[in-house]
């Protein structure tokens, strides 16, 4: 699963990097949370341009949006089978760029401590991806998106069990191209990255909470920053008052 991601890719940088007609405003975000707008690529009859779409697919048959379950990601093992992704896989291809993602260790004593995960290099990542337009009854439309997913390497499956769908050189070109690379050719590209290609350290659990944005996110912490952490999150005791018999929550 991916759920948490970071993109602080300059506007100008993506137009450079990935060819594409158009620019777009799009501010350093460090904590990208589902049904959040994210930035993706997409390439219509030749023309490559960057779109912001909402995060989490909504197919085009959908009736009630709000009744519908929020697919943020598409596992590639299955995505040319399901109802849900089969047409996006043949037509609607799209990519996301990233500079990292978050995801959690679950530790021998249950404890779950988010780790951000980077290239090696630290190059942009791009995440395989598929897109959808729904169009509602009154004629409104909203483009959707979601990621697609694999089974880790080797250095990932010690963090989690599944892992982006991350394309490199031509897999990119060949991914967005949906016109001359059928539905085989693209699951065969949405495959794990060679061990070696990334690393990893943990961050603080406060990437948690969807309303928190920042640099101090992808930062480091030390184990002793970690317990510190842990530490503060226990919930506290209720301690009855000396009196009264309120309870003293402080």
């Amino acid at each position: 699963m991916c759920g948490r991601y970071a993109t602080t890719l300059p506007p100008e940088m993506m137009v450079e990097l990935f060819n594409l007609l158009n620019q777009i405003d799009f501010p350093p975000r460090y904590n990208i949370t589902p049904t959040q707008p994210i930035a993706v690529v997409w390439e219509q009859s030749g023309r490559r341009t960057i779109q912001l779409v909402r995060w989490g697919l909504v197919p085009g048959w959908v009736k009630d949006p709000r009744e519908f379950s929020l697919l943020i990601n598409a596992r590639a093992e299955t995505m040319a089978e399901k109802p849900s992704f089969r047409d996006a896989v043949r037509h609607s291809r799209c990519i996301v760029p990233a500079s990292g993602y978050y995801e959690w260790m679950q530790g021998p004593d249950g404890k779950r401590q988010p780790y951000y995960i980077t290239m090696e290099d630290d190059s942009p990542m791009v995440f395989a991806g598929l897109y959808s337009t729904w169009s509602g009854p009154d004629g409104e439309e909203v483009d959707t998106a979601c990621i697609v997913t694999v089974e880790p390497n080797l250095e990932i499956s010690s963090v989690y069990d599944r892992m982006p769908a991350m394309l490199t050189g031509d897999a990119v070109d060949m991914w967005l191209n949906t016109r001359d690379f059928d539905v085989r050719a693209a699951t065969q590209l949405a495959l794990p990255l060679p061990q070696g290609s990334l690393k990893y350290h943990p961050v603080s659990k406060a990437v948690g909470r969807a309303d928190v944005d920042g640099p101090e996110l992808i930062r480091p912490i030390t184990p002793e920053q970690a317990e510190a952490e842990a530490a503060a999150t226990k919930p506290k005791k209720k301690v009855a008052a000396a009196g009264g018999g309120q309870l003293d929550l402080f």
